[in-house]
């Protein structure tokens, strides 16, 4: 039996959501643009889709761009917001602990003259409210930060840190990441008092190739790409309809059963946690208040990729990080001051409300055979 356990990475999609792309892929063919009746309930669909998302986080539906996912959007709300407010403010403030598509895009506009402060934990690994406010400035046009960290699934002070970044410098906009935290614990725009917010579909039991951006009544972007008018002019080109209702269709499915989940994989990650800190060779780089939706811990001796393909051979599928790096050391474990040996020995496991018990005895029974076989092996 296969057991997956790599949600963080990506989900199989629901039913519900394979109906509604379908459906859509032989009923609403047609433009949402042009003026005709099929144009029309193409539009249509997806303004019902549009609603269900906005809804999800208590938004308005024009609050909602349709994107190709979260790294898209992450690009939009970045350097949309850096070109419209960045001139005479060039300065952006964000954590050290950021998904590559915020990384790496902040990187890109440091390389274009902005000067950019990133904020390390603490040494217990926990970040500060406090630290973020000091580092905003009158020069601070935007600060970006994560929600829930998505190799760890730590959970960052966002709430808190907007809210005292927009009380004392009302200009900065507040730019979130909320792809592991979205239907898996409750976000809403106003509570986290962010001006942008990045979502995708494939996280949540969606189509993979949509994804959204929030953005709040009043912010200015500046397009990233040039072309028609979709998406009020911020995100040209012909939507995908079809994995926009596909999309719409997920958040409908996993809307209603948020808290029923949370309390359901909380209790399967604290019996992984406990098994886990019984075990010796083991040592746990998640903590236990965060997301109970990823855990992240090293087998001492074993490196990251040679654990995660003898599971595989068992059929138990997890990831050495972030999908997005491919393998590669991403430095987010780096940035919690884990050691290099103890890194490149992490495994991160990650869940949806498919998980059983049975697969969490499955990857437990796995890691301590692995142990016995492969620590073996690397002694001879």
């Amino acid at each position: 039996m296969a057991f997956y356990l790599d949600h963080a990475a990506t989900t199989k999609p629901c039913e519900q959501a394979i109906e509604a792309i379908t459906a859509c892929l032989r009923e609403h063919y047609g433009n949402p643009s042009s003026l005709h009746r099929v144009g029309l309930d193409a539009q249509l669909a997806m303004d019902g889709a549009r609603a269900v998302v906005a809804g999800a986080i208590g938004a308005q539906p024009e609050s909602i761009l349709f994107t190709s996912g979260a790294t898209e959007s992450s690009n939009l709300a970045l350097r949309g917001a850096a070109s419209a407010y960045g001139r005479h403010r060039p300065h952006i403030v964000t954590s050290a602990v950021e998904h590559a598509s915020v990384r790496e895009t902040i990187t890109a506009l440091e390389a274009q003259g902005f000067s950019i402060t990133r904020i390390l934990p603490d040494e217990n690994g926990v970040f500060h409210a406090a630290d973020f406010l000091d580092a905003v400035t009158d020069k601070t046009c935007l600060i970006s930060m994560m929600l829930v960290e998505n190799e760890t699934g730590r959970i960052l002070p966002v709430a808190e840190t907007f809210r005292a970044v927009k009380r004392r410098y009302p200009h900065v906009i507040t730019h979130c990441d909320i792809v592991q935290g979205f239907l898996k614990l409750p976000v809403k725009a106003s509570a986290l008092h962010a001006d942008l917010m990045s979502m995708s579909a494939h996280k949540i039991h969606g189509p993979k190739g949509v994804g959204a951006l929030y953005t709040a009544k009043g912010i200015r972007l500046i397009p990233v790409t040039t072309g028609g008018k979709q998406e009020r002019g911020l995100r040209p080109g012909t939507e995908s309809v079809p994995l926009i209702c596909g999309f719409g269709a997920a958040v409908q499915y996993m809307q209603p059963t948020i808290d029923a989940r949370f309390a359901q994989t909380q209790d399967l990650r604290r019996k992984l946690l406990a098994a886990l800190s019984s075990m010796d060779g083991i040592t746990l780089n998640s903590e236990p208040e965060g997301s109970p939706y990823i855990v992240n811990f090293s087998v001492h001796g074993i490196r990251s990729e040679i654990m995660l393909h003898y599971l595989e051979q068992r059929e138990i599928y997890v990831s050495s990080g972030s999908a997005c790096s491919k393998g590669a050391r991403s430095g987010v474990l780096s940035a919690y001051r884990i050691p290099e040996k103890q890194a490149d020995c992490a495994i991160r496991c990650s869940f949806s409300e498919e998980t059983t018990p049975e697969a969490i005895e499955a990857l437990l029974c796995g890691i301590r055979e692995g142990q016995a076989q492969l620590i073996h092996q690397n002694m001879h």
